[in-house]
């Protein structure tokens, strides 16, 4: 038996469609606003768990990148330190070459021996290079390297335990250090820079040419070599960090255009159904008034 349709009975399915399509309205109008077709996981779970996973891989990403760009100017100040430092030793043998020639008088060589002096100066200022507050050739160790109360003697630690590395992908990490001691040394008679800048300068200022010439300059081109290689090691882990920053890039770019694709709203479509979603909610709202029209006995009742 069909029961009949009171006149509340249509009230209801008419504010229940009102209600569902006010709704729609202002899911509509929500993502207009906002620009986001998914703010919670209701609107669709799926689509949720992909921008919750590709949030998490832009986060790891991100934090690779500031890695190889901590990196990048680590190794970039170090590779300025050490050509300020190969552009001395150049210095040093000009003033060696010129002093070993038997020609100048001891004012002479007097006066190279001060500045070579000054270069001894100018090579551990170099070494103490400080970027971001780091120490970048005392190792792990953070302290000047080279100091007036210890003189020569080199205060950074060496080896593994002296490596400063970055992690630039999952369980990839680069060294963006170097031991620049191994160039520079600790003096005391370890045939390295600042030993054979010593050594020049006392050879300078006692006259004894000779030295410089048998021993000195070739002590000096030896240290350049290894400085040389030093500085090649670095280009490479330059490069390296490079590559790997091309690759984050490429990374970035793509889980970025899956985020946009999953949780964006396509303004253009969604301008559209907002329009349209706006008039049938109007002409609804005008058709409810005819159909629900409320008399004086409802009011009394």
């Amino acid at each position: 038996m069909i029961g009949r349709i009171t006149n509340l009975m249509t009230a209801q399915s008419t504010l229940n469609d009102l209600e569902l399509s006010f709704d729609r309205l202002s899911q509509t109008q929500s993502e207009l606003s906002s620009g986001k077709k998914i703010q919670q996981p209701s609107d669709d779970p799926y689509g949720m768990s992909v921008v919750l996973n590709m949030q998490d891989q832009l986060g790891l990403l991100n934090a690779y990148n500031r890695n190889i760009n901590d990196g990048t100017a680590w190794a970039q100040a170090s590779q300025t330190a050490m050509t300020n430092i190969a552009n001395i030793v150049q210095r040093a043998r000009e003033l060696t070459v010129a002093s070993a020639n038997g020609t100048n008088t001891q004012a002479d060589l007097n006066g190279d021996a001060a500045e070579i002096k000054q270069l001894i100066d100018a090579v551990k200022q170099e070494a103490n290079t400080n970027y971001d507050g780091q120490y970048i050739f005392s190792g792990t160790a953070n302290v000047q390297p080279y100091q007036t109360a210890t003189g020569d003697t080199y205060q950074g630690n060496t080896g593994s335990a002296a490596s400063v590395v970055r992690l630039i992908g999952p369980g990839n990490t680069v060294q963006v250090n170097v031991d620049l001691s191994s160039v520079t040394g600790s003096g005391a008679g370890d045939g390295k820079l600042i030993d054979t800048l010593n050594q020049i300068y006392a050879d300078m200022s006692s006259g004894n040419t000779s030295a410089l010439s048998a021993n000195d300059i070739g002590r000096l081109d030896s240290n350049f070599n290894v400085l040389t290689q030093l500085q090649a090691s670095l280009g490479a882990t330059t490069d390296r960090l490079q590559l790997a920053s091309s690759r984050i890039q490429d990374l970035q770019i793509a889980d970025t255009q899956v985020l946009s694709d999953t949780q964006d709203a396509d303004m253009a479509q969604t301008e559209i159904d907002y329009s349209t979603q706006q008039a049938a909610y109007s002409a609804a709202l005008k058709a409810g008034a005819n159909i629900v029209q409320s008399s004086l006995m409802d009011f009394l009742k």
